[in-house]
């Protein structure tokens, strides 16, 4: 192997991207030079149009993934989207967590006059128009968020959902302290906010991991034809972006697919169970020792706390009457279905019941900018129906766990 890598534009065309973050890497015979922008730049669009215009590159690699280049690309791709499908397969979480990403690029985009990402959109649409391959090289979103939910703890993912729906439902513009931070940093660590630097299990998967994964995919996307590989990143990736490229040894296939695992664990809800262990006892010992009316009266207790709350919780998500009355009646049985969320249920009925129309989708990225906007769009009540709901049950099962407790001390 020869390795060598720099931060001079003396062996890269000399003035050609003056200014501009840059890292060199030599590596089994290909020359890889690594571009750092920043996502929310004109002078970065400026600098890839300069590079791929020079003809100096065979390949062209970009901080994407097919999902996040459809995005920028294709705008109606929302108005594809089975919601039924979504919520029967339980990604409607990740689903909200994208569209606080798209609302928190609207803003920018708003505030600072140029799209989040131009950069590397503009370099797929050059690269394809001087018939040069093409390489996504970023993880799916989606995984990336998987893995770090995987990594936090019960508090952890409480804020990381704070983070989110602080992104959500934020209509203040950003800070130019936070404006500055983006320009040196990755749009997916500035949408979670202080969150991912204050959390190291966070910044690992959202940025760790995919500087290691973005290395792994340039070598494994080398072909004998390319000697010359342009890879526009975010100048928050370079330096480890550059580091694993040139020290990471182990087969890119095989490493690629432990970054790309979602370890199956054993989620056991332990505080879910024991607050249901404390109440069924609770009602099993109603009718021992009270009888069928403290049995009867412990079991009303459950089926109004968690049913109410849960009802309560749709209701305030403006949901159908029967999307409502959905959550009020599936919320008792929470014992006999621990994996499916009571929000699903009546998230199904309400997507059945008001299908969004396709004006749903094209206006989402504007309607998930205000709160007035989640209510108007059909979309979005369907995902406050889900989470509402939710944690109108979780309430309801805490609230009966504490009262049901206090009857048996």
């Amino acid at each position: 192997m020869n390795d060598a890598m720099t931060d001079t534009l003396s062996e890269t065309g000399g003035e050609l991207l003056a200014g501009q973050p840059l890292r060199v890497v030599e590596r089994d015979g290909v020359r890889y030079t690594l571009l750092g922008t920043a996502h929310v730049s004109a002078a970065s669009v400026q600098a890839v149009e300069q590079a791929i215009g020079s003809g100096q590159y065979d390949a062209v690699a970009v901080e994407l993934d097919p999902q996040r280049l459809q995005a920028l690309t294709n705008p109606d791709a929302l108005a594809q989207l089975d919601l039924i499908e979504v919520i029967r397969k339980n990604r409607i979480a990740l689903f909200a967590a994208n569209l606080a990403l798209a609302a928190y690029q609207r803003r920018l985009a708003e505030q600072l006059g140029i799209e989040p990402g131009a950069e590397l959109k503009r370099a797929v649409t050059l690269a394809q128009e001087h018939g040069l391959p093409v390489h996504l090289i970023d993880r799916d979103v989606g995984l990336t968020f998987r893995r770090a939910s995987q990594r936090l703890g019960f508090f952890g993912k409480l804020k990381l959902v704070a983070g989110l729906g602080a992104g959500l439902f934020s209509s203040e513009d950003v800070g130019e302290d936070e404006i500055e931070k983006l320009k040196q940093g990755d749009m997916l660590e500035s949408s979670f906010g202080e969150f991912a630097s204050e959390s190291p299990e966070l910044y690992e998967s959202i940025i760790g991991e995919r500087d290691r994964y973005m290395a792994t995919r340039l070598r494994e996307e080398r072909s004998d034809g390319q000697r010359n590989v342009l890879a526009v990143v975010g100048a928050g990736h370079l330096a480890g972006l550059a580091r694993y490229l040139e020290t990471d040894t182990e087969a890119p296939d095989l490493l690629r697919q432990e970054l790309e695992s979602v370890p199956k664990k054993r989620n056991i809800p332990w505080i879910t169970l024991t607050i249901l262990a404390v109440v069924l006892a609770g009602i099993g010992v109603g009718f021992w020792k009270g009888g069928m009316d403290m049995g009867a009266h412990m079991l009303a207790i459950w089926a109004l706390y968690t049913g109410g709350l849960a009802g309560i919780g749709a209701l305030l998500a403006g949901s159908h009457p029967l999307s409502i009355l959905t959550a009020i009646v599936v919320a008792p049985f929470k014992p006999f279905r621990l994996s499916i969320p009571t929000g699903a249920f009546s998230a199904l009925v309400e997507t059945r019941l008001r299908r969004p129309a396709y004006a749903d989708f094209l206006q989402l990225r504007d309607d998930a900018q205000t709160l007035k906007g989640w209510y108007r769009n059909r979309v979005t009540r369907i995902v406050l129906t889900f989470m509402l709901t939710n944690i109108g049950s979780m309430l309801g099962l805490w609230l009966t766990g504490f009262t049901v407790y206090g009857k048996l001390v």
